[in-house]
């Protein structure tokens, strides 16, 4: 039974004038969000309007009714409310540093931004104490880090902090988050050109502007009666239908446009071809719509620019709450030009999707393209749509494409790998790197845009740290691609292996390998060999060297191999076919010849690997 419903503001749900608790449950798996995840959620709220939509959360109230306590325990949407409540601690933590410069209102906002993260409740002695308004799962150490981050930013009085906090998730999302704020200042700062008499002022008012942002985005919380309610709830929303989106508006309104002229039909028609390069991913769709909109900017504004000092009255850039008021606008003005023109860079965006016909095949770009996008460089296609319409005039071949294409695949891995540029600013980037290039011919497009990208890609020194890190546990999608790509050097037409096949149910047959076992039980196999039977230092090499390349390797049949001993491992078959690490791959010839596996064998190895990666991934 649904108790309540009803959309709230993040300064609500963590509401100061209620003493609202949050408790995850202990059988809730750990937080698991990563740099994805979080550059998405502060990119998303950031870079859209203020009350921006950021889903929901399903809760039972499970108060006792002791101290007046409201105690929610969280079915659904822990890893967002753990995250926020993250970033609000991260925020809180960057105004800290100004304190002694607020007034007496910014006082009072930042007494408020506290108090949504713990606030004082008697204990039974009758003693004020501060209380956590989010009490997390206790699964690898969740509850510990995030009160021992509380304690040392002074929010509670003790906490006991366990060893490799710093390299937990918890502390990541924090510091992912303070760099990502002072990334976001740094950016107004140098955007509005502020004076140095002026910077703490300015840091001041926009870190509370970044916060006002954040209260003010949207959870939809639904409380229910019990868990056995909760989860038939979640079931339900999980398996409905979902809401028109931004595409099928855009659509309603183009057929409704064109049907003052007797042409639904045919614009319904030229709409269906249209998707149909698109794909069925609406992600797909949604980012072709953004992309399209900001690679043509300037061209697609001239019709509507009667004012000189609007010099993009369409708007500065498609965002998703941007997206249907400029195509509103543009479909209003003429839905023949805008439908003749995106045509065309619909057939391309198939091209780059890998959503060909024999029509639109390129042989020439299809395995740099696969490459590209197995590595997430999306955001390119930004530019990629440019090249694309533009080849002739602009004198470039399929061959000039492709090596910018390869390009920008190792400029992806470095970003991935380092989060630098911010995916913010990736957008920026490459419609600059647009404008660079617009009065340029052949050979010099290619010259012109690595320089450019070059200068807005990390160095060499950052790339080479992120490479010695937890790679897995930061970047699984990235540390996959590395890996297969390492491999794929020493492959020929004799000895090809497709290591990016799926099964049946979609997923990789070939999958990353922990050599020493990641999982939170180490294996008393292990321990002996790792730690030399020491418990305790086994699981601090786990947390500091499993997830690191010098661990991780290839192999099929993964299920198979888990929390094995390393000598089963090694030489592991089936129906006389190796499956474990004798597979033939070359990444595993220098494991096979070890008899043991111990740390100074991973850091060789890492060291080895990391160095052949800094050759491959030159800029």
């Amino acid at each position: 039974m649904i108790i309540s419903t009803k959309p709230l503001k993040i300064a609500d749900i963590f509401s100061i004038n209620v003493k609202y608790l949050y408790k995850i449950p202990k059988y809730q798996r750990e937080y698991t969000w990563s740099n994805k995840e979080w550059g998405l959620l502060f990119n998303d709220v950031v870079d859209n309007d203020r009350e921006y939509f950021l889903g929901s959360i399903i809760t039972v109230n499970v108060s006792k009714g002791t101290y007046n306590d409201i105690i929610l325990e969280v079915i659904d949407g822990q890893q967002r409310i753990t995250t926020l409540s993250i970033l609000l601690l991260a925020i809180y933590t960057k105004l800290k540093e100004f304190k002694t410069y607020f007034n007496d209102e910014q006082t009072a906002a930042y007494v408020n931004i506290m108090n949504e993260l713990i606030y004082k409740n008697k204990n039974e002695e009758g003693e004020y104490i501060n209380t956590p308004r989010l009490t997390l799962q206790i699964q690898k150490e969740n509850q510990y880090d995030y009160n021992s981050l509380l304690y040392e930013c002074g929010l509670l009085k003790s906490c006991e902090k366990k060893n490799n906090a710093g390299n937990r998730r918890i502390y990541k999302a924090f510091n992912y988050f303070i760099n990502s704020i002072e990334l976001y200042i740094n950016e107004k700062i140098k955007e509005k050109k502020v004076i140095e008499e002026n910077l703490t002022k300015f840091k001041i008012d926009e870190l509370f502007n970044l916060a006002d942002l954040f209260n003010s985005a949207i959870l939809v919380s639904i409380e229910v009666n019990n868990n056995k309610d909760a989860y038939m709830l979640f079931e339900s929303l999980n398996n409905r239908g979902v809401p028109l989106s931004a595409i099928d508006l855009i659509k309603n309104l183009l057929i409704r446009v064109a049907d003052a002229d007797g042409k639904a039909s045919d614009c319904y028609d030229e709409w269906k071809s249209i998707i149909s390069y698109l794909g069925d991913e609406y992600s797909d769709q949604e980012r072709f719509f953004r992309q399209y909109y900001n690679t043509y900017r300037d061209e697609l504004n001239k019709d509507f620019i009667i004012d000189t000092k609007t010099k993009y009255p369409l708007g500065s850039l498609a965002t998703k709450s941007t997206l249907l008021n400029i195509y509103s606008q543009l479909i209003e003005k003429n839905y023949n030009t805008f439908l003749n023109r995106i045509k065309i860079d619909a057939q391309n965006y198939a091209l780059l999707i890998n959503n060909t016909t024999e029509k639109n095949f390129n042989v020439t770009l299809e395995k740099p393209l696969l490459n590209l996008s197995r590595i997430g460089g999306a955001p390119s296609y930004i530019l990629l749509l440019y090249l694309l319409r533009n080849k002739k005039d602009l004198q470039i071949t399929d061959e000039i494409v492709a090596d910018v294409i390869n390009f920008l695949t190792k400029y992806f891995v470095r970003r991935n790998l380092t989060d630098f540029p911010n995916t913010r600013n990736l957008t920026k980037i490459f419609m600059d790197a647009i404008s660079n290039i617009k009065d340029k011919k052949g050979q010099e497009i290619y010259n012109i845009l690595t320089e450019y990208l070059k200068k807005n890609s990390s160095d060499d020194d950052t790339f080479e740290k992120a490479l010695r890190g937890n790679v897995y546990e930061d970047n699984p999608e990235a540390t996959r691609f590395i890996l297969c790509y390492y491999e794929e050097k020493y492959m020929n037409t004799e000895r090809y292996t497709d290591l990016w096949s799926r099964d049946k149910n979609n997923k990789y047959i070939w999958t990353i390998e922990h050599i020493f076992p990641e999982g939170e039980k180490i294996p008393d196999c292990w321990v002996e060999m790792i730690a030399d039977g020491n418990k305790e230092l086994a699981d601090q090499y786990l947390v500091q060297y499993a997830h690191t390349f010098g661990n991780l390797t290839i192999t099929g049949y993964n299920g198979e191999l888990s929390n094995m001993s390393f000598d089963r491992k090694k030489n592991r078959q089936e129906k006389n076919k190796y499956i474990g690490y004798k597979n033939g791959l070359k990444l595993n010839e220098d494991v096979v010849k070890q008899d043991s596996w111990t740390i100074d064998k991973i850091q060789k190895r890492t060291d080895k690997l990391v160095k052949s990666f800094l050759e491959d991934f030159k800029l």
